[in-house]
């Protein structure tokens, strides 16, 4: 899942920033401490200083009072060594009980490396001897005799990213492995999601640290199963209602049309009775129509009707379809005009032809039913890019672009007229809605450049071998 991999840069990518930030403040913290810790700050330096400070006089040895006084705000104490006798000719007066006050060469060496009477000691270099400061034990800690091989001090860098080398891949195993775990917790949490919006839906253990995100998932795929069960059978309730009630009417309604046709034709009736049968003829066959839509839409819908598919062209099929229209209309109440161009003569698509026929059928109708008075249709066939297409377009009263919108989006085109209690546009455009979708192709209306409605049905063009 693409998911994964992205929660995966998303985890390394912290590691690595985390790494860089823990450098980050390992250098900072460094180099605090060890600014605290430079010569110019350390015992040694301050020792130096007090034995070049020191000044001989002819009563004896003399400090200045800063150094004095920085000696006392480190509470350290300081003695000088006379180097021809060995002995003590000065010291402060905060000298520690037990202080010699004359040393062998062997006690000089010792109190010049690490500690006299448990003081760390620093000794600095006087004009005739030396200067030794003694701090409180607590004070300092010196490593008295360090000695280490020339080899382990060459190959300290090596050694020193070595280390660090072995920590970055332990800290980095530890984290693939949580990670890894972790990944493992959410693979299934992230297939459960994405299965919600299939039929095929996947139960979730609920189990590990995820177990309650799993239990919410698993009660709403429970849900979701629940609630299209329940409209299942709704709508199989409603296609039966439909197909049953389309069956109870059509013997009553083929009785009132014979009836009907027969009192039309009756000479014994007056002229304005005949007209009223031949009006209830009429409305008979269109009642008769639209319960067949309705029948067919309600088919298409929850995929009952039966497709039978093969390749049809569909420049023939609309040429057919036209000249019947023609054929129908004696009158010529309403022109058909075919403007497809002649260099276009084969165009094929994998469809049922008799649903095709039914499908251009209907907006050639179309046409007609909300054009009472007349109009021009005009049809026209048309291949571009990988659809066929069938254009119906009519002169007539038009629609304005708001309604044009709503019949757009509207998934059923099911708008009535203000003023009528007939369907501007209804079943008819709803079949070929879902003739083209059982088809893979589509609807589309739009205004027509000849002042009216223009429908157009697409169908994938199908490859030939």
């Amino acid at each position: 899942m693409k998911s994964v991999p992205k929660l995966i840069r998303r985890f390394v990518g912290i590691l690595f920033i985390s790494f860089l930030l823990i450098i980050v403040l390992n250098l900072v913290i460094v180099v605090q401490v060890g600014s605290n810790q430079t010569a110019s700050g350390s015992p040694y330096t301050t020792a130096k200083e007090i034995g070049r400070a020191m000044v001989k006089t002819e009563t004896g040895y003399f400090l200045d009072e800063s150094h004095r006084e920085e000696l006392e705000r480190n509470r350290a104490w300081a003695i000088l060594i006379e180097e021809q006798t060995h002995s003590v000719v000065w010291s402060t007066g905060n000298l520690p009980e037990g202080i010699p006050a004359k040393y062998s060469l062997s006690d000089i060496s010792n109190l010049t490396l690490g500690y006299l009477r448990d003081h760390p000691t620093y000794v600095g270099e006087a004009e005739d001897g030396i200067v030794v400061l003694g701090y409180p034990t607590d004070r300092y800690w010196k490593a008295m005799w360090p000695t280490w091989d020339y080899g382990f001090i060459a190959n300290l860098p090596k050694t020193v990213l070595i280390a660090l080398v072995c920590n970055v891949l332990l800290i980095f195993l530890i984290y693939v492995t949580v990670t890894s775990r972790l990944i493992r917790s959410v693979d299934p949490i992230i297939a459960g999601i994405k299965s919600l919006t299939t039929r095929n839906r996947l139960p979730v253990k609920e189990t590990g640290i995820f177990s309650e995100v799993a239990f919410s998932i698993n009660q709403a795929s429970r849900l979701l199963e629940d609630q299209e069960r329940l409209l299942e059978k709704k709508e199989t309730a409603r296609a039966n209602w439909i197909a049953g009630v389309s069956h109870d009417i059509r013997t009553p309604l083929s009785m009132v049309m014979g009836c009907a046709g027969q009192l039309k034709e009756d000479d014994r009736l007056t002229e304005d009775a005949r007209k009223k049968a031949e009006l209830i003829v009429k409305q008979s066959q269109r009642m008769r129509s639209l319960i067949n839509d309705l029948n067919l839409a309600s088919k298409l819908e929850y995929n009952m009707q039966p497709i039978h598919p093969k390749t049809e062209n569909m420049v023939a099929v609309a040429r057919q379809v036209t000249a019947d229209f023609i054929n129908m209309d004696m009158d010529d109440q309403y022109p058909i005009m075919w403007e497809t161009d002649e260099a276009l003569t084969y165009c094929p698509v994998n469809a049922d032809k008799a649903l095709l026929k039914r499908a251009i059928g209907n907006l050639i109708q179309n046409c007609r039913s909300h054009n009472t008075e007349s109009c021009h249709i005009y049809v026209s066939v048309f291949a571009e890019k990988d659809a066929c297409t069938v254009a119906v377009d009519d002169d007539g009263v038009g629609i304005d672009r708001d309604r044009l919108e709503k019949l757009n989006s509207a998934p059923h085109y099911m708008v009535c007229d203000e003023n009528t209690a007939d369907q501007r546009h209804g079943l008819g455009l709803l079949i070929v809605k879902q003739i083209a979708a059982a088809h893979g192709g589509g609807v589309l209306l739009s205004q027509s450049p000849y002042g009216g409605l223009r429908a157009e049905i697409s169908l994938p063009i199908c490859s030939l071998r």
